[in-house]
């Protein structure tokens, strides 16, 4: 018997639990879930864990990351900032995608993995899993050809 099976059920856990989660989300605030659904998501607590605000800045972001979030304590508890990167700052249908996929950290820490992000962020747009993968890819893309103050490198 493998020592990796507790940890296998508990990744089979988390990501049911994304999936569930986002199919929430699109019940709750779907079909359509844009700009204004996602302000709204991210100040309702079954949505979205601990406080979460957003940031068009670059500088807290890798060369080449569209977002991430950054927590403002030690304790989740004490919120988090998700910074995005300012080429989407004017373009409010990537944001669902990019909130969405990073909303996933937030909820359940670093344990949460890409799969279970596109998991959840498919979920909540009715979307398959690949279709979302394949649009975040590209506007990850876009971004990589981008200096870190939003114009092309």
């Amino acid at each position: 018997m493998s020592n990796n099976r507790p940890i296998e059920e508990a990744r089979q856990s988390l990501t049911a639990h994304a999936a569930a989660k986002g199919a929430e989300i699109r019940a709750k605030y779907g079909p359509k879930i844009g700009w204004e659904e996602i302000r709204r998501i991210l100040n309702d607590r079954e949505c979205v864990r601990y406080p979460c605000t957003l940031a068009f800045d670059a500088k807290p972001l890798l060369p080449g990351e569209f977002a991430h979030p950054v927590a403002h304590g030690e304790r989740p508890e004490d919120g988090f900032t998700l910074y995005l990167h300012p080429a989407f700052e004017h373009r409010s249908h990537a944001l669902p995608y990019l909130v969405l996929y990073q909303l996933v950290l937030v909820n359940y820490g670093e344990f949460a993995s890409s799969d279970d992000a596109e998991v959840f962020g498919a979920s909540a747009l009715g979307l398959t899993q690949e279709a979302y993968y394949r649009a975040v890819c590209r506007m990850a893309d876009e971004v990589a050809v981008l200096s870190p103050s939003g114009t092309e490198a």
